[in-house]
């Protein structure tokens, strides 16, 4: 396979139009049979919008117009989605703009958590460097609808606290794998590997379409800075596109371990100067992101994959006790770092060009003062209860002192 990878310059009034044009100069065509049912692997990283954390809209409506425009069978396009533990897909597509995108072409989504998709044991072809171990048990399992379809990921341009950048690869980790995909965190890189070494065996087509409109840098999916950057990349080139992208934003690709690890199998080109670049000369781009920024949670994590608390990784998240780690999450992102700290990012990018856009794409009910506002509304009713209980507790005690005296 000849690694191509399209890069193009785009505006919110021309980005349908050159999310088609983007495509066929990567010849797409190419790499997705007709014959064969198609899903577009929808990101979802959070279920409240934050720019650049999940697929945009117009990414995932300029995919489905350019497909439909070429003839390929509107009853042949699944938008296939997927859940974690910590986000709600089923709200993330209205407040992202999914579900606008998907009424307009009438189209339905597949939730490979629900029925009829059955998760099947399946034995890879080729050699595995983690998932075997991580599912020794149990073994490794995909949805049954996935063999002999082609897949689009949709990934958007964003650094992640885990793997460095986030994009074409690591899309997949969202779909291939069920809700305990976290118990491969702590060996990540080479779980990515794994994933695109089963997805060349089992797909007759593969095809990734980023949006960089907005990308975001930080201590990704969720808590990063977004900025506009005007960017879309597609390619038939998993490790390619990832490799440009990587590049865009700063970075030397080969530094990061699933890219190299997935270059050396000869699962793709890591190596940009020898990746044919078509469209913008991104000779010269540098976005000049760092991510090396973490978050409260994140050094949790980390602690727990990799630091002190490594120990207790099998006890604290493939135990019982569990669910304590998704309330964890979810409360620090939802309801403290969303509201606290994102929110005045939200209110920033929603006055440029593209959270205008963004906004066309909500539904009644989606607005983002909504999306913030209950979640400001769940904390503080919460503090001022952790507040008035204390205060319960000092007085109770206070009382109880006088009394012993």
């Amino acid at each position: 396979m000849d690694s191509k990878v399209a890069v193009l310059k785009t505006t919110p009034v021309k980005v349908l139009e050159d999310y088609g044009r983007l495509m066929r100069m990567a010849d797409y065509q190419n790499y997705l049979p007709r014959d064969s049912r198609t899903h577009l692997k929808i990101n979802i990283s959070w279920h409240v919008w934050y720019p650049a954390c999940s697929t945009a809209p117009w990414q995932l409506e300029g995919v489905i117009k350019t497909l439909l425009d070429d003839g390929y069978d509107r009853d042949s396009l699944m938008l296939t989605q997927n859940r974690t533990v910590v986000v709600d897909d089923k709200v993330g597509e209205v407040n992202n703009g999914h579900a606008t995108v998907a009424r307009k072409y009438g189209l339905d989504f597949t939730r490979l958590y629900e029925p009829p998709v059955k998760w099947v044991r399946y034995q890879p072809q080729g050699e595995m460097l983690v998932l075997d171990k991580v599912y020794e048990r149990d073994g490794i399992h995909i949805p049954d609808i996935f063999p002999g379809t082609n897949i689009i990921q949709l990934p958007t341009v964003k650094t992640h606290v885990f793997t460095g950048t986030t994009g074409a690869m690591k899309n997949a980790f969202g779909g291939l794998l069920q809700e305990n995909r976290h118990w491969t965190h702590s060996v990540i890189h080479e779980t990515l590997v794994d994933l695109l070494t089963i997805q060349k065996e089992i797909h007759t087509g593969l095809f990734a379409v980023m949006d960089g409109t907005i990308c975001g840098d930080g201590p990704g999916p969720r808590a990063m800075e977004p900025y506009e950057k005007d960017y879309i990349l597609a390619s038939a080139d998993q490790v390619a596109i990832d490799a440009v992208a990587a590049k865009m934003m700063g970075f030397d690709p080969m530094e990061f371990k699933y890219i190299r690890l997935a270059h050396e199998r000869g699962l793709g080109c890591g190596i940009v100067d020898d990746i044919d670049i078509e469209g913008e000369d991104i000779s010269r781009t540098d976005f000049h992101f760092h991510g090396r920024q973490e978050t409260f949670a994140s050094r949790g994590q980390k602690a727990i994959y990799h630091g002190p608390l490594k120990p207790l990784e099998h006890a604290l998240l493939r135990s019982p006790i569990v669910p304590w780690s998704y309330f964890a999450s979810k409360f620090y992102h939802d309801y403290y770092w969303y509201p606290f700290v994102g929110w005045t990012r939200v209110c920033r990018m929603a006055e440029t060009k593209w959270g205008q856009l963004q906004q066309e794409y909500l539904s009644a009910g989606a607005e983002l003062e909504e999306q913030g506002r209950g979640r400001g509304v769940f904390l503080a009713a919460a503090t001022a209860a952790a507040v008035l209980g204390m205060s319960a507790f000092a007085r109770v005690a206070a009382l109880a002192r006088h009394r012993r005296a």
